[in-house]
């Protein structure tokens, strides 16, 4: 969902506020399976474009297709619903791709010097891809360089990184630089600072989601760098998109064919006066889902880097303000796609195309003011200048499990993040509800909520007891001639334990 701030009229001081769809992690274990079926009606018939081509999601996220072909040179992307919902392609026959299909997060503009010339654009986050989430924009300059103006805008999303800390650099004034944004965490965790300065790391962007991809969840945005004397700061890029293709028959990328959700680049800085470097957004997710996977072609999910010597593509690791990669999964009962991934793709058997009871969270109110079932990401909801903190929060849930909490983030445009947990989730798994109260900042500010739970399949957690008390992600079973079956036990941590099923059953596992 874009991050656009609106302007605060002057005549009557406002709040507005920014609802974005809240995420939900979920860890589960794929269901075993022989016949893959994408489930795919074919509503929308065969994709077969032969010119670039931008599709407009429906409303669902999920698109039905007969069959996929993306010739040579032919690029294919997605507009965003109203939810900013990942891509789903559903195809009850083949999917062969021989050109690119493009969810990269948006890079922010450049800032000073290496500008456009037009100095209003200076600080401008780049947008998420469709599913991904906006980078943070970039203090505003001012020629006292007071705190409350030049300070940054932290990146949207789970994993969004945070803007410029108050204080001085440290480390001896090395490798600690507290003014520029961070780098959009996803497939792991982000250090503020880098490992020069020594010490216990600083998490300012924690990782999130499943390795298994379900539910699907795209990148988040970067943290944007502090504001100068004359110049913004640069924004953060916006994180990579998320996009499920599950095909009844083959899924071919051939050696030609690209599929790109990295995270955007942060903008690049220079001039006199200029304010500092935001940070990449992390990369997005891709699944791949099929009765085969076969190719050479080049999936990219990787984190944006930042904008040095008015190139792209560079500082990419983590400490340099790079952002966290993505995730890729492929899941196929035949599997002889061979190419060099970005980061490395995880693979499985066919899994389950969706969650059964999909579960999903929405803030329902903000100090007594309704917000829409489909927030817009821009204004959402108006409040007074006199409204007195704290306000009340309200939260509607739907499949997901009483007793657990809620996180609310409150993302001023500028500043720092206001985080509040709420207390346990009341009501039923099937429509739960909660509330937490939280002081809002004046001025703009995009509010998002996020979950996360366990939900317990095939005996995860009963089957922890076996590998030194880790629950375990997923199962493989492991036939031999002439032996007793075995069974590979696989934890949220990627450890592997052989035990025999029999003694699995024990405990009423049943494979």
């Amino acid at each position: 969902m874009s991050h656009k701030c609106p302007v605060q009229s002057q005549a009557h001081p406002v709040q507005r506020l920014a609802v974005l769809l809240a995420a939900i992690s979920a860890v589960l274990l794929p269901a075993a399976g022989f016949a893959f079926n994408s489930g795919s009606t074919g509503a929308d018939g065969a994709l077969a474009p032969t010119v670039n081509t931008a599709i407009q999601l429906p409303p669902s996220g999920v698109l039905n297709y007969t069959s996929v072909t993306i010739p040579a040179g032919v690029i294919v992307t997605f507009k965003k619903n109203a939810l900013n919902t990942p891509v789903h392609l559903l195809v009850s026959g083949d999917v062969t791709v021989r050109g690119t299909i493009l969810m990269r997060g948006g890079a922010a503009t450049s800032t000073g010097t290496y500008g456009d010339g037009n100095q209003a654009d200076d600080g401008i986050p780049g947008d998420g891809g469709p599913g991904g989430f906006g980078g943070g924009r970039g203090g505003r300059d001012d020629t006292a360089l007071r705190a409350e103006i030049i300070r940054s805008g932290a990146g949207l999303g789970p994993g969004g990184g945070s803007g410029d800390i108050d204080g001085v650099d440290g480390c001896n004034g090395t490798r600690h630089y507290k003014s520029r944004g961070v780098g959009g965490a996803y497939s792991t965790s982000i250090d503020a600072y880098s490992p020069y300065c020594g010490g216990a790391p600083r998490y300012v962007g924690s990782s999130y989601g499943s390795s298994l991809l379900q539910p699907l969840i795209g990148g988040s945005g970067g943290g944007g760098g502090r504001g100068g004397l004359n110049y913004p700061g640069s924004g953060g890029g916006g994180g990579g998109g998320a996009l499920l293709i599950a095909a009844s028959g083959a899924i071919n990328l051939v050696s030609t064919g690209w599929i790109d959700v990295q995270g955007g680049d942060a903008g690049g800085v220079a001039g006199t006066g200029v304010g500092q470097q935001g940070a990449g957004g992390s990369g997005g997710a891709v699944r791949l889902v099929a009765t085969s996977v076969t190719g050479t072609g080049i999936i990219y999910a990787n984190g944006g880097c930042i904008n040095r010597s008015n190139a792209a593509r560079q500082g990419c690791q983590l400490y340099d303000a790079g952002g966290s990669d993505g995730r890729i999964r492929i899941e196929a009962e035949n599997l002889t796609y061979t190419a060099t991934t970005q980061p490395a793709f995880s693979v499985d058997t066919p899994g389950p195309v969706f969650l059964s009871s999909l579960p999903s969270l929405r803030i329902s109110s903000v100090a007594g003011s309704a917000v829409s079932p489909v927030p817009t990401g821009t204004a959402d909801v108006t409040l007074p200048a006199t409204i007195v903190n704290p306000v009340t929060v309200l939260f509607e849930t739907a499949n997901v499990p009483q007793g657990n909490t809620i996180l609310l983030k409150v993302i001023p445009a500028y500043g720092f993040p206001i985080e509040a947990i709420s207390p346990a989730i009341t009501g039923t798994a099937a429509a739960g509800n909660a509330s937490v109260q939280v002081n809002l900042p004046q001025g703009p500010s995009t509010l998002q909520a996020v979950t996360t739970y366990t939900v317990v399949v095939a005996m995860g957690e009963a089957l922890s007891r076996f590998a030194q008390n880790e629950r375990v992600d997923k199962v493989q079973l492991i036939a031999s001639m002439g032996g007793e079956n075995q069974a590979k036990l696989i934890t949220i941590t990627g450890k592997e334990y052989i035990v025999p099923v029999s003694v699995l059953q024990m405990v009423g596992f049943t494979g």
